[in-house]
């Protein structure tokens, strides 16, 4: 019998690379688990996992909501019910039987589209956020938002010479999808100098250079608010890209999960390219996609999600209906928690002071932590960091000496990555390279959470490592 050999597997799966879990994250892994000896001979006492917006692991100290827990504890055993019939709010009884009589047991399979009443659910929900109708048929409940991110683009590739328009910086989902499919990634950058702001200029010349190099542009992806840049669009850009999508027949991707996580409300407001593609009475055909894993959910390990279809024929949507029956359903647990970030408690419901008071607060506390570590990093020689107004991150860029990136590829690693790994090895803190979200030439950056709790403590941390750093491998 002829061994299994990487070499008989799928060409394609060596070309995937998805830094937020690679090589920093597995080392971390091994360092948490030496921690737990008594004998460690590491010189820190725990590892602070920034490299993914997870707010409720372990360490972090974001809380789940209580109405969303407490629908999916009764929706799990219904029974609880009537055993602790004092502890479950009124409201919260009412929507776990509304939901049952619905769904049934949530160990049975649902509508491969995920349950109806849900879907309803959701196009209300986008209907009240836009002002502009929504149909449930057109409505796809997913496993997270990334299932359906990676479905459209399975569907829009047709190897080798279809390509998809990438934010750089970009969350590496996009790029280690297209790898899988072997699609083209088409890269134009973000402006960092103006706050990472989307230039519809350098979409344009990246779709002029594929037209030259014979590659077919077949979508374009906006992450809004960014990821890692937490940007955030203003509407009238948002109607160039529409424009812009019409002139060159693309479909546009519109990743939209971090819609919640506004740092700067005062200043900085989330429009969804639903609402712009409505107001300008767009033909473009566009994907909405929304997660409960951020905002103030946090439900990461739900994986619940969904996608939007807009300007989309109904043949194209029963093929989309087909692929994702392929899968059956997406969790019934997940689909619930769409519903309770859909549905969440109102003004005189008994669980809403309560849910209130915990959304504020996650809100707050983010806008807290955001701010003081954007002035922090800002302050140390030789790095630079945009006060990001949405999503869970920051993302400084690093001026590293010739000496730091002559002892990086001595080592075999991207400069930014040495950075990170040194950083880890000597704090227990985890970030991701900026190599492994696409930068410029000659550009190094990193990117780290805004989650994690005793801010003096962790960025002490980053500002004494990166001073020791300059006095080792210099300015």
């Amino acid at each position: 019998m002829r061994p299994l050999t990487v070499e008989s597997l799928n060409p394609s799966i060596s070309q995937v690379q998805y830094a937020v879990r690679g090589e920093l994250a597995i080392k971390a892994e091994v360092y948490r688990e030496q921690l737990k000896q008594t004998d460690n001979n590491l010189p820190f006492d725990k590892v602070i996992s920034s490299n993914i917006g997870n707010p409720q692991q372990k360490g972090l100290d974001q809380p789940p909501i209580t109405f969303t827990r407490q629908v999916a504890a009764l929706m799990e055993w219904p029974m609880l019910a009537d055993l602790a019939p004092n502890v479950f709010p009124r409201d919260v009884v009412a929507r776990a039987k509304e939901l049952s009589e619905e769904i049934g047991s949530i160990g049975a399979y649902s509508h491969s589209q995920g349950v109806p009443f849900i879907r309803k659910s959701v196009a209300q929900f986008i209907e009240d956020r836009d002002g502009f109708p929504s149909d449930p048929g057109h409505i796809f409940l997913t496993g997270g938002a990334s299932a359906g991110v990676s479905l459209l683009i399975s569907m829009l590739i047709t190897p080798p010479t279809s390509g998809i328009l990438i934010p750089i910086p970009q969350y590496p989902l996009y790029t280690a999808t297209l790898a899988q499919h072997n699609g083209v990634v088409l890269p134009y950058h973000l402006d960092e100098a103006s706050g990472w702001s989307t230039s519809v200029e350098s979409i344009e010349a990246a779709v002029e250079k594929a037209h030259t190099e014979g590659i077919t542009p077949k979508a374009l992806v906006i992450i809004n608010p960014g990821n890692p840049t937490g940007a955030l669009l203003d509407e009238s850009t948002q109607v160039k890209l529409v424009h812009l999508c019409e002139k060159y027949s693309l479909v546009l991707l519109a990743d939209e999960v971090y819609q919640a996580n506004l740092h700067q409300p005062e200043s900085h407001s989330f429009t969804s390219f639903k609402k712009v593609v409505a107001q300008t009475r767009s033909p473009v055909p566009l994907v909405s996609f929304h997660s409960i894993s951020k905002g103030v959910s946090g439900e990461c390990g739900r994986r619940g999600g969904y996608f939007e279809c807009t300007n989309f024929s109904e043949e194209i949507l029963a093929l989309i209906y087909k692929m994702v029956s392929v899968g059956l359903c997406p969790p019934l647990s997940g689909q619930i928690g769409v519903d309770s970030m859909v549905r969440p408690p109102k003004p005189g419901d008994e669980s809403y002071e309560l849910w209130k008071k915990e959304t504020d607060t996650i809100h707050e506390v983010l806008r807290t932590r955001t701010r003081t570590m954007s002035a922090r990093l800002n302050a140390l020689p030789g790095v630079s960091c945009v006060d990001s107004p949405g999503a869970l991150y920051l993302y400084p860029q690093i001026q590293l000496s010739k000496s730091a990136q002559d002892a990086a590829r001595a080592a075999g690693k991207e400069p930014d990555a040495f950075y990170a790994l040194e950083l880890l090895d000597e704090t227990g803190i985890c970030v991701v390279p900026g190599s492994g979200f696409g930068q410029k030439e000659g550009e190094w950056h990193y990117r780290l959470t805004c989650l994690c709790p005793g801010v003096d403590e962790y960025v002490g941390k980053l500002e004494n490592f990166h001073r020791g750093f300059i006095e080792r491998y210099g300015a």
